[in-house]
C-alpha cells in the first residue's frame, strides 16, 4: 500500500506543479471559457488509461482506451460521455476480467483549464457469462491548449454476484493520458 500511496502522491504533485505553472487571477463576472480557452464548444478525446489497486484488492492492475465527448454547458461546467475497453488482471492468477465501460459524467473547472471531475456507469463484460458492474469515479486533471489532457481518479468497481468472474468490490488509483479534438 505505501508503494500506490507514493505513486498516487508523486502523480498529484507533479499536476499541482503544471497547473500552478499557468495560473491568473480571475475578474468577478468573468465570462472567458474556463474550460476551453480555444473556444471549444464540443471536444473528443481519445486517450489510453492505466492503474493500479491497493493491496488488499484481489486485482493487480488494469490498463485501457477510450473516447470521451465532452460538451461545455457553461465556461465551468461540462459535461461528459465515454467508452471504450478496459482490461483488469487478477493477482498471481492467468484471469482477467474485460469490459466495455459506458459512463456519463461531469467536470467542473475550479481554476482555468483544471478540472475536478466524476463519473458513474456500467461496465458491460465482454466474456459470455460475465455480468455487468457499477462503475464510480472521482478524479483531477488538466488540459493544455494544444489539446493535451491529463487525469488522475480513482475508479470503483462493484460486481454483480452472480457473475462468473465475480470479484469483491475494488477499486483502482488511475493515470489517463488523452488528446482532445475540437468537432
Amino acid at each position: 500500500m505505501k508503494t500506490i500511496t507514493k505513486l498516487f502522491a508523486t502523480t498529484l504533485t507533479a499536476l499541482a506543479i503544471l497547473t500552478t505553472s499557468n495560473l491568473k487571477a480571475q475578474t468577478m463576472g468573468s465570462t472567458e471559457p474556463m474550460s476551453s480557452g480555444s473556444g471549444m464548444a464540443f471536444k473528443i478525446g481519445v486517450g489510453v488509461n492505466g492503474g493500479i489497486f491497493p493491496d488488499r484488492s484481489e486485482m493487480d492492475y488494469g490498463y485501457g482506451a477510450d473516447v470521451k465527448l465532452q460538451y461545455d454547458l457553461s465556461p465551468f461546467v461540462a459535461v461528459t460521455a465515454s467508452g471504450g475497453y478496459t482490461r483488469l488482471k487478477w493477482k498471481g492468477s492467468p484471469l482477467k476480467f474485460e469490459f466495455i465501460p459506458l459512463l456519463g459524467g461531469v467536470r467542473v473547472f475550479p481554476i482555468e483549464r483544471m478540472y475536478l471531475a466524476t463519473e458513474l456507469g456500467s461496465g458491460l463484460a465482454i466474456k459470455e457469462g460475465a455480468n455487468m458492474n457499477f462503475i464510480y469515479t472521482g478524479g483531477l486533471g488538466y488540459e493544455w491548449k494544444n489539446g493535451l489532457d491529463l487525469g488522475v481518479k480513482y475508479e470503483g468497481y462493484v460486481n454483480n454476484s452472480a457473475s462468473d468472474l465475480y470479484f469483491m468490490k475494488t477499486g483502482q488509483f488511475n493515470l489517463r493520458l488523452a488528446y482532445n479534438f475540437k468537432l
